[in-house]
Parts: structure tokens; C-alpha cells; sequence
């Protein structure tokens, strides 16, 4: 009978055989400097009090990450009351390659409050584009990183 654990830590090469691969942990610097090489996440919140995802595009400010709101998105209900914190959020992104699964994940955990300068919403509607149409980018989220965890799996 095949080691099932020795398969998980295996991936394909090009001749058909498998290497070994293993997974290291990412410091914060190196995670966020990951996060900040890709534009498209997860963000992971409460709606309804049952867990939620949805995947959405992302900038980073600093090592914030600012993600865009629009009227009658989901997310548009993550709003704090204005002497609260933030809202507890969640936000994984990932580079991991389908055939190799090689590749990074880092997940950040954060409270998320409601951007409301309008200098910086302008700025961020510059940059953050939306997949879909729709409405004009009214509103923006700053996911602020209390624990920022990844790794990397290499071959």
C-alpha cells in the first residue's frame, strides 16, 4: 500500500516520476511583500452572522490592504460603528501552480474599517478596477494586519 502522506508532499515533474516538495514558513516582511505581487484575493467576513468569501481585487497601502466597496455589494455591510475598532476580517491570496502546486499562500487576519478621505478613495478608484461592470467605486475597506501568517511550497 502507497504512503498517502508521501504522495501529499510529492509533485509531478516533466518526466512523469515526482520530486519531493516541502513547505516553509513565510516571515511577516516576506508575506506582504508576496501579497503585495498579486492583485487578486479573498476576503473572508461575517454576513448574516455565517462566515463568508468572496473573492475581490486588492491594492496594498503601506502594508495595508485596501479593497474596493460599491452600494449593494455583500461587503458594503463590513462597516464598524465609527468608534469601534474595525470589523474582524480575513484575507488570503495566493500564487500556487496547478500542475506543480508549487507556489506561496499568505493569509492576514485584521480589522477592516470603511475609507471615508475623499482624496484617498480617489486615488485608490484609480487603481483598483472592478471585474464586472458596475456602479462607480463609492467606498473602499483598509484591512489593517494584526497576524500575518504563509508559506511556501518549493520543490
Amino acid at each position: 500500500m502507497a504512503d498517502d502522506g508521501a504522495a501529499a508532499r510529492q509533485s509531478p515533474d516533466n518526466g512523469g516520476g515526482v520530486q519531493p516538495r516541502r513547505m516553509t514558513r513565510l516571515d511577516r516582511a516576506e508575506a506582504l511583500r508576496l501579497l503585495r505581487s498579486v492583485s487578486l484575493g479573498r476576503i473572508v467576513f461575517t454576513e448574516r452572522a455565517l462566515p463568508a468569501v468572496r473573492p475581490v481585487n486588492h491594492l496594498m497601502d503601506g502594508d495595508d490592504i485596501i479593497v474596493r466597496l460599491h452600494d449593494g455589494a455583500s461587503l458594503a455591510a463590513i462597516v464598524a460603528p465609527a468608534d469601534a475598532t474595525g470589523v474582524v476580517v480575513a484575507y488570503e491570496a495566493d500564487a500556487i501552480d496547478p500542475v506543480t502546486h508549487l507556489g506561496w499562500s499568505v493569509v492576514v487576519t485584521g480589522y477592516a474599517r470603511r475609507v471615508t478621505d475623499e482624496g484617498l478613495l480617489a486615488r485608490y478608484a484609480e487603481r483598483l478596477r472592478p471585474w464586472v461592470e458596475c456602479p462607480p467605486m463609492n467606498a473602499a475597506l483598509r484591512i489593517r494586519p494584526d497576524l500575518v501568517t504563509g508559506a511556501r511550497l518549493s520543490g
